[in-house]
């Protein structure tokens, strides 16, 4: 199976403009909160209708404005699962699968239908609970297996694990993860956490403000992102304002130095980026090394995280401060407080050149 999606929507004071395809496999949207993830699965089910574009999903057109094709939430045959599963609270489990059945059948048809449902998902002797008496796990089950039991052609999957804590969420995730490997076709699955991503998908789409990035490999997104939103978005902490100055080296603006990176530095390279775990301290003077004053020290729960002000950083720094992040017994022993001097390196090939 596949998609294709490239469609706009305009809301007045936000505007909708993403395209990208995918095939049998997992496709994060990944974006901030607010930024058209969950709209743009709501303009694929045919909940929303897009003002242009097109959406093609396994070879049948759900939309085309030029066309005037725009199928109903019925024809299109896709399943979301929403934040909240939207199961009905008066139905038991046996009734919720039930409910999901596309055919006209008698009900003891539609029963036996659900059985293979139920042991599949490990609901065997919850068929006559209601949902209130379900725990968050099962109750995602039972949506799942609703949406499966209807054959759609694609899955959607709406931030599936926002409302929950942790734990919950780390057990619920697991199960998602079964289930996923065994679903055939595309599914695409919405999120704000760079960790759901980086464990559940393959490839991956940044959207920024209702505008989508080129899809990517998640791997490429955390090793090579392109834009100051992606790497915002997988994790990186570190920013600086930099200009090229040669083929391989970056003038750093914000910090008043010179970084060589490795590699040719492309022209429209506007900030650099660099991930705390790669910022080493050092007591070599030699390339990409610059001294720098703790400003800060935060003990976190498996590591130390802290603050440094490099001496270039002036009043009109954007960025001035750069951010260590290490083992609590090597940050010990440093032997620094606030206030202290420290130098460090960063290699050339862990600096990410951003637009």
């Amino acid at each position: 199976m596949s998609i294709e999606v490239q469609i706009q929507k305009n809301f007045g004071s936000f505007r909708l403009d993403v395209s990208f395809a995918a095939g049998n496999e997992v496709l994060a949207l990944l974006g901030g909160s607010g930024c058209g993830k969950s709209m743009t699965l709501r303009c694929i089910a045919g909940i929303v209708k897009p003002d242009a574009g097109r959406i093609i999903v396994d070879g049948v057109t759900f939309f085309d404005s030029e066309k005037k094709i725009d199928l109903s939430p019925q024809e299109r045959r896709v399943g979301l699962l929403f934040q909240n599963y939207a199961l009905f609270n008066n139905m038991t489990v046996a009734e919720n699968l039930m409910a999901g059945v596309r055919e006209r059948l008698p009900k003891r048809e539609k029963r036996a239908l659900t059985e293979p449902f139920l042991k599949a998902f490990h609901l065997s002797g919850l068929e006559n609970r209601l949902p209130r008496e379900l725990s968050g796990g099962q109750q995602q089950r039972v949506a799942l297996a609703r949406i499966l039991i209807g054959k759609p052609r694609i899955l959607m999957l709406d931030e599936p694990f926002s409302a929950l804590d942790s734990y919950l969420k780390w057990e619920m995730e697991l199960e998602l993860r079964r289930t996923l490997a065994g679903f055939s076709g595309t599914t695409i699955l919405v999120s704000h956490s760079r960790d759901e991503v980086y464990r559940m998908a393959g490839q991956v789409c940044v959207i920024d403000h209702g505008t989508s990035e080129p899809v990517q490999t998640v791997r490429e997104l955390f090793e090579h992102p392109a834009t100051h939103a992606a790497a915002l978005l997988s994790g990186c902490k570190n920013y600086a304002r930099c200009e090229k100055r040669g083929a391989d080296t970056v003038h750093v603006t914000d910090w008043d130095l010179t970084l060589r990176c490795g590699r040719p530095v492309p022209a429209e390279t506007r900030l650099l980026g660099v991930r705390r775990h790669f910022v080493h301290p050092t007591k070599e003077t030699g390339e990409n090394t610059f001294s720098c004053t703790v400003v800060q020290v935060i003990d976190d729960v498996f590591s130390t995280i802290v603050l440094l002000r490099p001496d270039g950083a002036g009043e009109g720094a954007a960025y001035p401060l750069l951010e260590l992040e290490m083992g609590k017994q090597e940050w010990s022993a440093q032997n620094l407080k606030e206030g202290g001097r420290l130098r460090v390196a960063i290699a050339p090939a862990d600096i990410l050149l951003l637009r």
